[in-house]
């Protein structure tokens, strides 16, 4: 029996984070009607954005961005802080860097060149943001200097951007359907017209003149990990939402849509060893184990097996997650001394963490399962032995006291883990959205394995390939949701009314 068809739009946005729902806010504002799918029931909508810590990366020109994007600095902000700037060049400098100068050009360019503006149009949708003091240098006198691209976070994080998202859709006319999953795109002599969608056990036909993607990657679905991102991927946990299957990308693909950027990448961090498999919304980002930097990382045999002061956090902590994926058993332990637990984030303190502490080391790495005790104790001690002591310690910027004579150096920040108490943490690796996705043009048109465009099909947020590789700068991932969304609904909306004009006149 064929599905019945029950709605028709203009457009029709498939997916409901910070792409899809800015997708449908852009086409709104040039007055097409617009309809919204939600895989998630209502408590769970909002894909991966509901679960971001709102970290956001754009280009600002100084203190006044930041005073206006917050709606006025307090003098003791302005006082303690160094907000700097950050430019154009600064943002493709660090994207191209982190991913080994293979971000494609027409991407990079679409979401730095559109990034200051869309943070403004973020704030005209309802979002309020803060300083991310988080991220930042702190100075010993208690300055905060700004490391540049992630200056803001969303007030309310991931949940803050949904709720103020939803509820601009929804004033402005877009209707949501929720707990209903496309299930293919409805192809009309090689012009999508809609997709046939699974709602209350029913298949049912929605009707649009045009289609944007926006439903997220594939890394909830352990075959596909397995598939694309190679063994032991199956054994990651998910840290966003357990609804991002890849489904649009499979219905793209069935069409002849061109795959596109890293398919065996993925933005990947390490995440607490006690944490679900799927994560919750409850927990959202207390399982996140990003202070690394602050001590040393070992894995089973006890050795370090990466340089903990690389970089600045926000452009090293989302490939760490592979790395530790790499190594026996998928487990690691990040190891403090008294002065290092001392500068650690809340996140660690939580009940459920997969914490050690001890008096001695000896009884700090006697506390983990599996590890080799004699080898890690060495490792520590050649560690310590190794730090550039004459070099002077600055949390304020990528100091260069590093290690010398280790065959895996730490290049910054690197102090003995010699004072007790001690304190370690199980981690392992979690899969935030995977890189991989489709081709897109300049209108976010979903191109064909020819080059053509996929006529009315658009594509946005973790849907769009060839942004990222490898890496990607901290907070650039609900940047280009925003910018990719909202191209991909002006484009579809201007699209779709032209054709009611084209249609009407035809009649």
């Amino acid at each position: 029996m064929a599905p019945s068809s029950i709605e028709d739009t203009d457009v029709l946005v498939i997916g409901a984070g910070m792409a899809g729902l800015s997708a449908a806010i852009a086409a709104r504002d040039i007055g097409a009607s617009v309809i919204v799918l939600e895989k998630a029931p209502e408590a769970e909508r909002g894909g991966n954005t509901r679960f971001s810590n709102g970290a956001i990366r754009a280009v600002y020109h100084g203190v006044e961005d930041i005073d206006a994007l917050v709606g006025g600095l307090s003098a003791a902000e302005r006082e303690r802080s160094e907000f700097g700037s950050y430019s154009r060049e600064q943002y493709y400098d660090d994207l191209a860097r982190v991913t080994q100068y293979r971000s494609h050009p027409d991407m990079a360019d679409m979401l730095v060149e559109n990034s200051r503006d869309t943070l403004f149009w973020l704030q005209q949708q309802g979002l309020r943001f803060l300083p991310l003091y988080e991220w930042q240098f702190k100075l010993p006198d208690g300055r905060i200097r700004f490391s540049g691209g992630s200056a803001l976070e969303v007030y309310g994080a991931g949940e803050g951007a949904s709720e103020a998202l939803f509820r601009t859709a929804e004033r402005r006319g877009a209707r949501v359907f929720y707990q209903t999953k496309a299930l293919s795109l409805i192809d009309e002599a090689g012009r999508i017209a809609g997709v046939i969608a699974r709602c209350d056990g029913e298949d049912i036909a929605i009707r649009a003149r045009r289609v944007i993607l926006a439903c997220g990657g594939f890394e909830a679905n352990t075959e596909w990990r397995t598939r694309y991102l190679g063994p032991s991927w199956d054994l990651a946990k998910v840290r966003g939402s357990r609804f991002n299957t890849g489904d649009g990308l499979r219905m793209a693909l069935e069409r002849g849509a061109l795959p596109f950027g890293n398919w065996s990448g993925c933005h990947s961090a390490s995440w607490d060893l006690n944490a679900p498999d799927v994560n919750e919304l409850e927990y959202g980002t207390v399982f996140k184990r990003d202070d690394y930097l602050e001590g040393i990382v070992v894995n089973a045999d006890g050795e370090r097996f990466f340089d903990e002061g690389a970089d600045i956090r926000a452009l090293t902590y989302a490939k760490l997650g592979r790395a530790i994926l790499a190594q026996p058993g998928q487990v690691a332990w990040q190891i403090f001394d008294k002065h290092g637990a001392a500068r650690l984030h809340g996140e660690y303190r939580v009940k459920q963490s997969a914490r050690f502490k001890a008096e001695t080391l000896e009884a700090l790495i006697d506390q983990f399962d599996g590890i080799k005790r004699d080898a890690c104790l060495a490792t520590v001690k050649n560690f310590n032995a190794a730090v550039r002591t004459d070099i002077p310690y600055d949390p304020g910027k990528k100091d260069g006291r590093r290690t010398e004579g280790l065959a895996i150096p730490k290049s910054n920040w690197a102090l003995a883990i010699a004072e007790p108490p001690f304190e370690a943490y199980a981690v392992t690796c979690g899969i935030t959205f995977t890189f991989g996705g489709l081709r897109v043009d300049g209108d976010c048109c979903v191109l064909d394995e020819g080059g053509q465009r996929v006529t009315g099909l658009h594509a946005a947020g973790e849907m769009v390939g060839g942004l990222f590789y490898f890496n990607y700068p901290g907070g650039s991932g609900l940047m280009s949701a925003a910018v990719f969304g909202r191209i991909a609904g002006r484009a579809a909306a201007q699209a779709a009314l032209a054709n009611t004009v084209e249609s009407h006149g035809a009649n």
